[in-house]
């Protein structure tokens, strides 16, 4: 065994559901001989912990910007962002731009303060910009993982289930940060060793290959997990802060979600003939399946009434603590006030309601128009949704309401006097006439207004008195969260998992749920009708239902750019072409909405559904191929 000096380090203040200064007495940056870190479970803790730090925070490791919908669901009027950049087809352009949670930030040295200043994992700065993008995170927890798994034995002085949970936890992170890679980046060598010198993994063939390398991780982690750590000896040193600390059915939600990503349309075209959109690898799907059904049957997660939702998004219970309700499940760590506050204000037009850093990141009119439906439950394109394009604002979905502001609403009703932010005025006739939060057209100096005539506020906070404002600042008494995994999520996938395999109506044998019956779930809970029978009794059509269920229920938290590649859609128009609506200021009562087009983004397959490995990284030996196109 190779005798390595380990970096130590502790991530104070990191860590914002629990702290690692539980498990360590060393100071910062200490170098440790390996047999020291794993000398007992409270030091070898403190080495896990860092791997928790590691997870990428989409919506704040991104400057103040905040610029983290990257499908065809949002926009930002200035084409230097990172979504700008997607949109015109520059991948190496965003892989090397700093403001990005997909950077890759220079593959410095980590945890060392010349390392430079994208990859320091101990700093916690306003902009949560100095921790690793996702590409180095990854790798570096990859490692991390690997040194635990390769140092077990060194364990002499723990208990079983200390060595267990030890060992779970780097299974489940293994798998779980080549997961992230593959997400953007496609098939990835499976990486089962602390390499020292060169690094002589071949990339593998297909996604499945390495997919189902991953699934034996997360199996081998749900063995070993606990199923809650507050009633396990060790868990009782931070007990009431463990609630993002890995348990089984984390390792199964993301088993379940590993397996569903590879069975995917994209996946399974594997870079050659892209086939039907609903074309799925069902045994993979049957696969995903049984590991949701350990998570839904495990009766630890609720799903949030309709009352209560917000729980899930920014009403925490206190201004430090975790929000989730009841349906929490995963998220990064990280983060402080400041980019809490960015993250809540990023849809909602700047100065004139808060005064955040945060630069306005408008729904799409698109993306609106084809997944928010009525509230007869058909989707605006069916024809007897009832729908009518001259007024576009009526008869809505619940959602489309609980999650967007609309010309004319209330947002700050303490303004006083000439009314100028009462309500929001996002109306445009023209570049000489619009309201006076909405943006001109590709006019930079108006990068903080609306540029699609729609505001969104899944995470922005409000109370009795009405949105957060000027007159009623309530940001810093809450904390917002993009969960990397939640209830919800877990049912979606569940339904496209099995829907692919058996249909909308049968259920399987691990658990007693159809998948019209789980997307029903979400319906009822909004307060719209089931799926209508004629849709149900069409398996594409019910698809295309589901998909666009997941569109409302999952909007603006991120999953979006992924959710369009893995179907296989991405490069076709109706998911290229992004646009705003345009309509007078007396647009209720003679109507007047006009939709038009903002950008039709560059989307080429395969060459735009993956993004390019930096050149070096091709160079790591001889034969490993770049992505198809770069």
């Amino acid at each position: 065994m190779k005798n390595y000096k380990i970096k130590l380090l502790i991530i104070l203040g990191l860590l914002l559901s629990f702290s690692c200064e539980d498990y360590l007495d060393q100071a910062p940056e200490s170098v440790l001989d390996e047999e020291e870190v794993f000398s007992t479970f409270k030091n070898t803790q403190g080495f896990v912990e860092e791997m928790y730090a590691l997870v990428v925070s989409y919506e704040t490791q991104s400057h103040t910007f905040q610029d983290y919908l990257l499908g065809d669901d949002g926009h930002v009027i200035r084409p230097s962002k990172a979504s700008g950049k997607i949109d015109a087809g520059d991948f190496f352009g965003v892989i090397s731009y700093a403001f990005t949670y997909l950077s890759n930030h220079g593959n410095v040295d980590y945890g060392t303060s010349s390392g430079g200043r994208e990859a320091d994992v101990t700093n916690d700065n306003a902009f949560n910009r100095q921790r690793p993008g996702l590409w180095d995170a990854s790798m570096y927890g990859i490692r991390k993982a690997n040194l635990v798994i390769q140092n077990i034995d060194l364990m002499v002085n723990a208990t079983q289930a200390e060595r267990d949970v030890i060992l779970g936890q780097a299974y489940f992170f293994r798998a779980f940060f080549h997961n992230e890679v593959m997400k953007f980046w496609g098939r990835f060598p499976y990486i089962t060793e602390v390499f020292v010198g060169e690094v002589t993994v071949p990339r593998p063939a297909t996604y499945k290959e390495v997919a189902l390398l991953a699934n034996e991780d997360y199996k081998r982690a749900a063995e070993l997990l606990p199923l809650d750590w507050d009633n396990e000896p060790y868990g009782q040193r931070t007990l009431g802060d463990n609630k993002n600390r890995l348990t089984k059915s984390i390792a199964y939600a993301f088993q379940g979600k590993n397996l569903l990503l590879a069975a995917s349309p994209l996946m399974r075209a594997n870079n050659g003939a892209l086939g039907s959109t609903y074309d799925y690898d069902t045994e993979l799907c049957d696969m995903a399946v049984d590991a949701f059904a350990e998570v839904l049957k495990s009766g630890k997660y609720q799903l949030e009434p309709w009352e209560d939702y917000d729980e899930v998004f920014w009403k925490s219970p206190t201004p430090s603590a975790w929000p989730g309700g009841t349906e929490f499940i995963f998220a990064a760590t990280g983060g402080n006030s400041s980019t809490n506050r960015r993250f809540m204000a990023a849809g909602v037009s700047r100065n004139a309601y808060h005064n955040e850093a945060s630069e306005n990141i408008s729904p799409t009119h698109n993306y609106i128009h084809y997944n928010f439906g009525m509230a007869n439950g058909l989707s605006t394109e069916h024809p007897n949704s009832g729908y009518n394009p001259n007024k576009a604002f009526e008869n809505r979905d619940p959602r489309f309401y609980r999650w967007h502001i609309l010309d004319g609403e209330i947002v700050d009703p303490g303004e006083s006097g000439a009314d100028v932010n009462k309500t929001a005025k996002l109306w445009y006739e023209g570049v000489t006439s619009k309201g006076k939060h909405r943006a001109r057209p590709g006019n930079d100096a108006d990068k903080n207004l609306s540029t699609t005539g729609y505001m969104q506020t899944k995470f922005y906070p409000r109370n009795d008195i009405g949105y957060n404002s000027l007159t009623n600042p309530i940001l810093d008494g809450f904390t917002a969260k993009r969960l990397h995994m939640r209830l919800t999520d877990v049912y979606l996938m569940y339904a496209e998992a099995l829907h692919a395999s058996k249909g909308a109506t049968v259920a399987p044998a691990s658990y007693s749920l159809t998948s019209e019956a789980a997307i029903n779930l979400f319906r009822n809970r909004a307060g719209i009708p089931n799926v209508d029978p004629s849709i149900v009794a069409d398996n594409n059509k019910f698809m295309d239902e589901l998909r666009r269920e997941r569109a409302v229920e999952l909007s603006y938290e991120g999953h979006r750019w992924v959710d369009i590649r893995r179907w296989g859609v991405a490069h076709l128009e109706k998911y290229r072409q992004k646009t705003q609506l345009n309509f007078p200021e007396n647009h209720r009562t003679v109507g007047g909405y006009v939709p038009e087009e903002i950008i039709m983004r560059v989307c080429e397959y395969p060459k735009h559904y993956w993004l390019p490995f930096e050149t070096k990284q091709t160079q790591i030996y001889e034969g490993f191929p770049q992505n198809p196109g770069w």
